[in-house]
């Protein structure tokens, strides 16, 4: 099912998964500054050197979408692939990164091709048609997010901006985690990525987000040793016997979950979370996603605990 490869993309790939850093409205962390004069060329980031400034991207990844638009290089992006729903005003193509089709991409004749995954030895691909090739593989932790932004900001000529949007994130991310009330001992949440309870550990990308709210994962007994890659399926028994204080649905767009059908599901009427009306509404999108609008994520999860 393509949501579920959506979300394994994003959270063992991972999702999740998942407006801007400072709002959630259509402007993506909110208006990056003017261009900076940027680098002077040839640049390299990791095995990558690129001899001029990236006039043609083609980004495969919507987060790596997220994060061009975001740095101020939106300009320079010529075609993004389908599942890319942010910002509204981004190239879509019927490119796609998970079925990637180096002749499709050559097409579009990019002097640069941002992919989160090497599916299909499409890097192998490209870089045959001579065409420079960058990953940005979902993320493990928030270092790593900023990391990747920093990066695409070096080889667009973007490096100013990308600085000023990972301090920007750094400190809303900061400002959030303030905002909650100290707990004696963490609340606990489960995260549900589809209506068959595969869900996320304390040790995922998002598990270490809500972390930094004081959240503590349900889950994390379902996964001990991590071999299951920290998202494990739970069973509806072991789900409310686990009794999680917030619920947070990460599946409200693809399979139309929601505080009302959570709470006729047989024997989820007595969970505290529902009792107490801390079941979130998240945005799909966002929530399978690791780029700027995790700051939004957070907020909305933070904001339903109050």
């Amino acid at each position: 099912m393509q949501r579920r490869r959506v979300l394994t993309a994003l959270l063992t790939s991972a999702a999740l998964l998942l407006a801007g850093c400072a709002g959630g409205d259509n402007t993506p962390a909110g208006s990056p500054p003017s261009a900076s004069a940027g680098p002077a060329y040839p640049v390299s980031v990791g095995d990558l050197t690129l001899a001029q400034r990236p006039e043609r991207i083609v980004s495969l990844s919507p987060t790596a979408t997220e994060m061009l638009f975001a740095i101020g290089a939106g300009p320079q992006v010529t075609a993004v692939d389908d599942q890319s729903t942010f910002p509204a005003g981004a190239p879509r193509t019927d490119l796609s990164g998970f079925k990637p089709n180096a002749e499709a991409i050559a097409r579009k004749n990019p002097d640069l091709v941002v992919l989160s995954d090497d599916l299909n030895k499409i890097v192998d691909q490209l870089r045959t048609l001579k065409i420079p090739v960058f990953l940005t593989p979902s993320a493990r932790d928030l270092d790593q997010t900023y990391g990747e932004i920093e990066q695409l900001g070096t080889l667009t000529g973007h490096p100013a901006e990308a600085t000023a949007l990972t301090g920007r994130m750094r400190a809303d991310i900061d400002r959030i985690a303030a905002s909650v009330p100290k707990r004696t001992k963490p609340m606990t949440y489960y995260y549900e990525l589809d209506p068959t309870l595969y869900t996320v550990t304390s040790k995922t990308f998002v598990g270490s987000l809500l972390g930094r709210l004081g959240l503590k994962s349900v889950a994390d007994a379902a996964d001990p040793d991590g071999s299951k890659g920290g998202y494990p399926q739970l069973s509806p028994e072991a789900l409310v016997k686990a009794n999680p204080e917030l619920i947070l649905l990460a599946d409200t767009k693809c399979c139309k979950q929601s505080p009302a059908t959570v709470k006729a599901r047989t024997g989820w009427s007595s969970i505290t979370a529902v009792t107490s009306g801390k079941v979130i509404a998240l945005d799909d999108d966002i929530a399978s996603r690791w780029g700027p609008r995790v700051v939004d994520l957070l907020r909305s999860v933070a904001d339903g605990m109050s």
